[in-house]
């Protein structure tokens, strides 16, 4: 069954304490919030449980002061134990139709798009949206499948109506290239972590996109 939600958001930020380098990770985030950023996803694959609990208990407190949702990457037991909007989830996590067998009630699974085949499947069709994952080839994540730039966001918007959220690579030079080839919203790393100023460098993003 296909599931449709609504997802208005434009700018959305994944978040480590490492790609923050060396600065409060807490800090960057509500900067980016004051920015413009509409929805952030804590991305922590190297902590032990209690440890991700920890920040991304933090990190709610914060962007519940805001009303921005927060989104669990690639963990149901922090996603639920922090009560978090929803989770994001790819091909080697934990199934979106598993994930709805045991969190119906969360508001939003993503669910990451590495082969056009993907769109065809049950886990695409119980998804909330799509991550369209990289866009362009990118540092920060290294164990991708394809880079579909453009051509291939312009593609899965012709074959899907999901909500599609495109990262990888993307700043303020090609965003609207990327949203004008059928990208909802975009999600931005080292954009806006790596940023000297990540309150400007989310109101710039924001700014370009909605342009």
């Amino acid at each position: 069954m296909k599931r449709q939600c609504s997802f208005p958001y434009k700018l959305y930020l994944v978040i480590s304490e490492s790609d923050c380098k060396g600065r409060n990770f807490l800090e960057v985030a509500e900067q980016a919030i004051l920015g413009g950023v509409d929805i952030i996803q804590v991305r922590e694959k190297k902590d032990d449980i209690d440890t991700f609990i920890r920040k991304a208990r933090q990190l709610k407190e914060m962007t519940d002061k805001y009303r921005i949702p927060l989104i669990i990457n690639d963990n149901l037991e922090v996603a639920k134990k922090v009560d978090s909007v929803g989770i994001h989830v790819g091909n080697n996590d934990v199934p979106p139709v598993e994930i709805r067998k045991q969190w119906d009630d969360t508001k939003y699974v993503g669910y990451s798009i590495e082969f056009l085949e993907q769109l065809e499947n049950e886990q695409a069709a119980v998804s909330d949206y799509l991550g369209i994952s990289p866009v362009f080839s990118t540092p920060t994540k290294t164990d991708t499948v394809t880079e579909w730039g453009l051509e291939g966001v312009a593609e899965i918007r012709r074959l899907t109506d999901k909500p599609l959220v495109a990262i990888g690579n993307i700043h303020l030079y090609n965003v609207k290239s990327v949203v004008h080839a059928g990208a909802d919203c975009i999600a931005v790393v080292s954009e806006i972590c790596g940023a000297t100023n990540p309150q400007k460098a989310a109101y710039e993003l924001k700014n370009e996109i909605l342009r």
